[in-house]
């Protein structure tokens, strides 16, 4: 739950995060954390108007901010003609797929699942984050380095789940907004 912004002309044609060409005329969208391909369900909290995307950039890098939608998007959820509105996202697929509901799932067994709780652009903010979170529930806090456009992320995980469903149970338990599960 937070804010939504759209961004389009100053970005239309470049590059995206994930290297895809900006149209801010598709149904895509930026998040700060979640995995590329996320395929997200926004509703506009004020009207009840929704719309589904798929996460290929990274932002918003405005305080306060959760997801920058393409204009179109945007339009469709009630946040162009405002230019901001209260949201609230829903993870409702991966890799360009939706979850269909009621329908059975296959979960993973064995392996190490991790939970990212936290993303930095600066080293010690991680460092202070894992500090404060280590252990939490039993899990390990790590940090991981990656990099995008160049510079360094700091992604803090909980590390040592034994099954997806068990990161998927912790990672929606609300502790930690915007929280998601990996496989190492």
């Amino acid at each position: 739950i937070g804010i939504a912004s759209w961004y389009g002309p100053n970005f239309h044609g470049k590059y995206t995060s994930n290297g895809e060409i900006y149209d801010m005329n598709g149904m895509t969208a930026a998040h700060k954390t979640y995995p590329m391909n996320t395929m997200v369900k926004v509703v506009n909290r004020d009207t009840g108007a929704t719309a589904t995307v798929r996460i290929n950039d990274r932002g918003p890098f405005v305080d306060g901010r959760i997801i920058d939608l393409s204009k179109t998007a945007a339009n469709l959820v009630g946040v162009f003609a405002k230019g901001t509105a209260p949201v609230k996202l829903e993870v409702v697929g991966f890799y360009g797929h939706t979850i269909a509901k009621g329908s059975p799932k296959a979960t993973i067994v064995g392996g190490n699942f991790m939970v990212q709780i936290g993303a930095f652009r600066n080293r010690s903010g991680a460092q202070i984050y894992q500090r404060d979170y280590h252990g939490t529930a039993g899990y390990p806090a790590i940090i991981k380095e990656f990099s995008i456009d160049g510079a360094p992320i700091y992604r803090v995980f909980l590390s040592g789940f034994k099954s997806e469903d068990e990161a998927r149970d912790f990672a929606h338990n609300g502790k930690f907004t915007g929280a998601f599960i990996v496989r190492e």
